[in-house]
């Protein structure tokens, strides 16, 4: 069950903080999911607060890149209008997308961590490639039906696990 944990566990992205939750801790580069880790499945619009946090990521020089299981065209429109690179069609939990993802930010495992709302894709996936993987809760509850099955099963896991505020 260590690949199902997350490293750590946020109530949002927008709460891990640059600085002290990356840069301090060596990590250089993000990898982030898109679909209710940055913008939720209902509204498909971007949060100000993760905007904001975004560019804060920008500021402190901290990398990111979108890394998406998503097949349809919305991963590369929303890694245009955020100025972040995409790997999309990912196959997470799959390795194969993440050493791409490396590559496109000439970054390493050491100094990269996963952040995705779901533990079987992002958590999972990250470990099995490598990579220290952030939790955080989905935007939203609306989501796909195969997500909303797995998210019962996610939360036996999870168990008492308290997020970090």
């Amino acid at each position: 069950m260590a690949l199902l944990r997350p490293d750590r566990y946020f109530t949002r992205v927008s709460l891990i903080d640059p600085q002290a939750d990356l840069l301090d801790r060596g990590i250089r580069f993000v990898l982030l999911d898109m679909d209710n880790t940055l913008l939720p499945r209902d509204t498909h619009e971007v949060p100000s607060d993760i905007l904001a946090w975004l560019a804060d990521l920008s500021k402190c020089g901290v990398g990111a890149l979108i890394l998406s299981n998503n097949w349809h065209e919305s991963p590369f429109e929303w890694g245009r209008r955020l100025g972040l690179p995409v790997v999309a069609k990912a196959c997470k939990p799959l390795p194969i997308a993440y050493g791409r993802a490396l590559r496109t930010l000439g970054a390493t495992r050491a100094e990269t961590v996963c952040i995705g709302d779901q533990l079987m894709t992002d958590i999972w996936g990250g470990h099995f490639a490598g990579f220290a993987s952030y939790l955080v809760d989905p935007l939203t509850t609306v989501d796909l039906k195969h997500t909303l099955v797995l998210r019962k099963l996610e939360r036996k896991i999870i168990g008492g696990m308290p997020p970090e505020k």
